[in-house]
């Protein structure tokens, strides 16, 4: 237990010193873009002196690494600071996140459930027609963009059927108007990702399907099924666990685009406004939470991938 706590810890440690470093990447990044977040936010008329004070009172006359650390020292307390036009990014991001945080979740789900049922179809039929049709649909998917994918859902599956619908409208609440509003964005960004996860789940049966226990499973008689669902399923949770992972940045990444083509009230908009307003902290702000979230189910598929890497051992 000893052992396993303590790979825990450098597991959390690691993750929180890498979304450290991605989040000081961000900072770096915004300051090297053109111009400045007083002159990005400023008004019409405003003068020379009104720019060095709007400068100020956003701290731009300090070095980067102390604005940084500034930053950095709000974060435990949940505090991410304040936008370039004077806001809480934590009150900016209170709507927005909660709708892509829906719309990713949505798609790693459909993610996990299409990708291990189209692997195991294949893995039972090892070199068969199945397996080289899904095998080759999922190699062809995995290389389509999310806008493309997206484009190609509008036209098919809105304009040319008109089985759902084009944007997403939002309600009183914020949120989507109607559930049907959330079939083309997540299909659009789980189409790529489920190309992935076949290939990986395809190719951990079949690493598992070497192993010396298999055979004396298959010489017992057991039900091909049932050794596919209990001996070789399970070995290969691990691999498949990390993949999943892997396709949560994925799908956060591919969230800012999806958002965008269908109208979505997810963060994509807000991102896109905070990079042309070089707003460092409200850009922060964003990888910070989606980082947080992407950082715990890598921590997750590592834990996995621990306790049964220490079972075996």
């Amino acid at each position: 237990m000893a052992g396993v706590l303590t790979r825990a810890g450098g597991l959390v440690l690691q993750r929180v010193l890498m979304l450290a470093a991605l989040l000081a990447l961000v900072f770096a990044a915004v300051e090297l873009l053109p111009g400045d977040a007083a002159r990005a936010t400023s008004e019409r008329g405003e003068t020379a002196a009104d720019l060095a004070a709007r400068r100020s009172l956003l701290g731009l006359d300090r070095p980067l690494a102390v604005r940084f650390w500034d930053w950095m020292s709000g974060l435990p307390t949940g505090d991410l600071g304040m936008s370039a036009r004077g806001e809480k990014v934590t009150a900016l991001l209170a709507g927005p996140f909660p709708q892509t945080l829906l719309l990713g979740g949505l798609a790693l789900l459909v993610t996990a459930v299409v990708s291990v049922a189209l692997g195991c179809w294949a893995a039972a039929r090892p070199g068969g027609a199945a397996d080289r049709g899904v095998t080759a649909s999922a190699t062809a998917v995995l290389a389509l963009p999310e806008f493309v994918v997206a484009v190609g859902l509008l036209l098919v599956l809105s304009s040319w059927t008109g089985w759902f619908p084009a944007v997403t409208l939002t309600g009183a609440d914020g949120g989507v108007a109607d559930p049907s509003m959330l079939v083309l964005p997540v299909l659009a960004l789980a189409v790529p990702q489920i190309g992935w996860n076949t290939r990986i789940v395809r190719a951990a049966l079949a690493d598992q399907a070497r192993a010396p226990h298999l055979e004396t499973a298959v010489l017992d008689g057991l039900p091909p099924r049932r050794v596919l669902l209990f001996h070789l399923l399970p070995g290969a949770l691990p691999t498949i666990a990390a993949g999943l992972a892997t396709s949560t940045g994925m799908l956060f990444g591919g969230a800012v685009v999806v958002e965008t083509v269908f109208n979505h009230p997810g963060i994509g908009t807000l991102l896109t406004g905070a990079v042309g307003d070089r707003d460092a902290p409200l850009v922060a702000g964003v990888v910070a939470v989606t980082g947080a979230v992407v950082t715990g189910v890598l921590l997750l598929a590592d834990l996995v991938r621990a306790r049964f890497e220490g079972g075996r051992a």
